[in-house]
């Protein structure tokens, strides 16, 4: 098979797979509420069917790597979608609260393996130079999902029933099985090493119980005595981790990667776009069902045009990337992004829906030019002996990031909406003002990300990326000033 063709068959392979997870987790948010009343549980029960799932999710993503250097990745890509699947169906068929818990939890096996092992496959298959295309490729679902899910998700729920939010699983998971089946190619690591034990154990339960910490101080806030303790807990074992790591011979997971420049620097800029990404679109459906009375659907409906924006400026991006460069266009995007973010601040209780829609079309267009460079450049000087690893560490921060937005946008929320409401009592609108003056400022968290962000370009050498460039400007590129 050659190789132009069997990059783009991976491509598919893989956006097949990515989509399933995607609309997973965005249409069961939606199917939460019905899923408590089916089930007769309160809402302290019903989080274990999300805190499972992330809990799986942090003890296989650090382990995926290595698994796919000694089973081989086409191996382990095909374990973990036949996981996710068969695991959707037990979710759809649960008798009980336990049995959907249960289930979860090996969602999450096939879940935290899929995506970092999926990534790597996907890069190995594009030449270095043709990378932008492939973080191109990925933007599809990671866009398009998002969006998709609470429509879908709400149109399952009252077209059906609740079980098919589980069952719409299993044939886009059959799907992808058999193309992985036919097209996918082995691959082993040439020295994966033993298995590193002590580093499974240390990375599982650090990253859970910070994940868990993390989700805890979203519901509880920051100081609450169970989030100091789990955070707490989780800074000794991470600190154990990394002890570990970089003193054995064989670890599982490879942190010396993350002293390449623009690989360390790499995933500090997807924790400030991460951040910004899921804290502005963690609060704009709140604010749209909360103070406007919008339903899930509708609110589903307003975001749709940020993920298309997103989309399209993703793929223009993937064109240009070559001859502009990764540090102008991520610099760039952290320009728009913070901007974006800061328009939030003019949105009112009677603010046009239109303005609404055009500071998220400026969001995804932000999100599209940090998006498919950083991708790119953050695996530049990755070889494919180390991307399996590289791709493990990427998603560690990436759930990291999702996790510590959400916490961080919930915890200012509750803060400054106390703050506004103090006092306040008998005038619902007063009291609809100032919970908006608690919006507004839980939307400063995103500017504050994104600031972050465009700070860090600094640390983005072009240079760095220079064999992801054309050849003709990468001369060029290493003898100028932004370098």
């Amino acid at each position: 098979m050659r190789r132009l063709e069997y990059k783009w068959l991976v491509g598919i392979t893989f956006v097949l797979a990515l989509v399933m997870q995607i609309l997973d987790m965005t249409i069961l948010n939606v199917a939460l509420a019905t899923l408590g009343e089916r089930f007769d549980v309160g809402a302290g029960t019903l989080q274990w069917v999300l805190t499972s799932y992330m809990i799986s999710l942090a003890v296989f993503i650090p382990a995926s790597g290595w698994i796919s250097d000694r089973f081989g990745s086409k191996r382990t890509f095909q374990f973990a979608v036949s996981t996710f699947t068969v695991a959707s169906v037990i979710c759809g068929a649960a008798p009980g609260i336990g049995t959907l818990i249960a289930a979860r939890f090996l969602q999450g096996v096939g879940g935290g393996m899929l995506v970092p092992v999926g990534q790597a496959m996907l890069f190995r298959a594009f030449p270095a130079r043709e990378r932008a295309k492939a973080s191109a490729v990925l933007a599809i679902p990671i866009t398009a999902a998002p969006a998709l899910g609470p429509v879908l998700g709400g149109a399952l729920i009252e077209a059906a029933s609740w079980r098919w939010i589980f069952f719409i699983n299993v044939p886009v998971g059959a799907l992808a099985l058999m193309c992985s089946v036919l097209f996918l190619v082995e691959e082993r690591g040439k020295h994966p090493g033993g298995f590193d034990l002590p580093g499974f154990l240390l990375a599982g339960t650090g990253l859970a119980t910070l994940l868990f910490g993390l989700d805890r101080a979203a519901e509880l806030g920051w100081t609450s005595p169970v989030v100091w303790l789990c955070l707490a807990t989780a800074a000794v074992l991470v600190s154990g981790l990394v002890w570990r790591e970089l003193s054995t011979t064989e670890p599982m997971l490879e942190l010396r990667l993350l002293g390449d420049r623009i690989f360390g620097t790499g995933n500090l800029l997807l924790l400030c776009q991460t951040g910004a990404m899921f804290g502005t679109l963690f609060l704009v459906p709140l604010y749209l069902q909360n103070l406007r009375g919008f339903s899930a659907l509708q609110a589903g409906a307003v975001l749709m045009p940020q993920a298309l924006s997103m989309l399209l400026v993703t793929q223009l991006v993937s064109r240009i990337y070559g001859r502009v460069g990764p540090r102008r266009l991520i610099a760039g995007g952290f320009v728009v992004l913070v901007a974006a973010s800061g328009t939030m601040q003019f949105v009112g209780l009677s603010s046009s829906l239109w303005a609404l829609i055009g500071s998220l079309l400026l969001l995804g267009c932000a999100m599209g030019l940090v998006m498919t460079p950083l991708q790119t450049a953050a695996f530049a000087q990755t070889t494919g002996a180390h991307m399996g690893q590289a791709t493990s560490l990427f998603n560690v921060s990436r759930q990291v990031a999702t996790a510590l937005a959400t916490a961080t946008v919930a915890s200012a929320l509750v803060m400054f909406t106390d703050a506004a409401t103090s006092g306040l009592a008998g005038d619902p609108r007063a009291l609809a003002e100032a919970r908006m003056t608690g919006f507004h400022g839980a939307f400063l968290v995103p500017v504050v990300f994104g600031l972050l962000g465009l700070a860090l370009t600094s640390r983005v050498r072009d240079g760095d990326a220079a064999a992801t460039l054309d050849r003709h400007d990468t001369g060029h590129r290493r003898g100028s000033p932004v370098d």
